[in-house]
């Protein structure tokens, strides 16, 4: 069965959703006949790379609130976060456009490595205070999860995987997909938000079922009538 998300490096939700539906799905008696394939979106299509501004005042100036409310805003996000064992520093989150980055996604979602891009970027985002639009730090998350140098640095001088991103952008918006992240179960069911584990596992159980009966061999109603089988007898 396949599930697809939509995410954004830059949701902090999109993070926590991941934590809280990888729980679920490790819980699923099924999931090893479980494929996830994530998609690209954006959030803000037109922010520009500032590695001397961070997020905190990056919300103050563009939403209009000072800095303190800013910040307890994301402190707020930064709780939730660490519900699910994950660390979020705001305070060195950098400003920085995520299109390269989905590019790089789909890089690695040609390795078999999707999952492991989305983790290291989400990562590199929310703790470390990586710049995700630079190229250097694309390559070094590129490398640790086992991609080459060379060929993403090709990559990133090029255009190659805009197209596909343009792709999955276009997608959400036909599935009428306005927030991320956004989970797609068996092309039939959405999850919007970082919803609860108990949510995930009843959509997985729900789905699979549904996938299940959809992918059964159809039984034969047999009227019998005179035949020969194998070892000659007939009638």
């Amino acid at each position: 069965m396949k599930i697809e998300i939509w995410s954004d490096v830059m949701c902090p939700f999109c993070y926590i959703g991941k934590r809280r539906f990888e729980d679920a799905l490790q819980q699923f008696e099924h999931k090893d006949e479980v494929e996830v394939e994530w998609k690209s979106f954006q959030l803000n299509p037109g922010m520009k790379t500032d590695p001397n501004q961070n997020i905190n005042q990056y919300l103050a100036d563009v939403k209009g609130w000072n800095l303190d409310y800013a910040k307890q805003m994301n402190a707020r996000v930064t709780e939730m976060a660490a519900e699910v064992g994950l660390m979020y520093d705001f305070d060195k989150a950098v400003v920085a456009n995520s299109f390269n980055a989905h590019r790089f996604s789909h890089l690695a979602k040609e390795h078999g490595l999707g999952d492991a891009a989305e983790e290291a970027l989400f990562k590199a985002y929310f703790t470390d205070g990586k710049n995700i639009d630079d190229k250097d730090a694309l390559i070094n998350l590129g490398v640790d999860i086992g991609l080459n140098a060379k060929e993403i640095d090709e990559m990133l001088d090029g255009n190659t995987y805009a197209d596909a991103v343009i792709r999955d952008i276009a997608e959400a918006q036909h599935l009428g997909i306005q927030g991320v992240p956004f989970f797609v179960m068996n092309n039939k069911y959405g999850v919007s938000g970082a919803q609860t584990v108990p949510v995930f596992t009843e959509t997985l159980e729900k789905s699979f079922a549904d996938w299940q009966q959809e992918n059964a061999q159809p039984k034969l109603t047999v009227i019998e009538g005179e035949s020969c089988s194998p070892d000659g007898d007939c009638g």
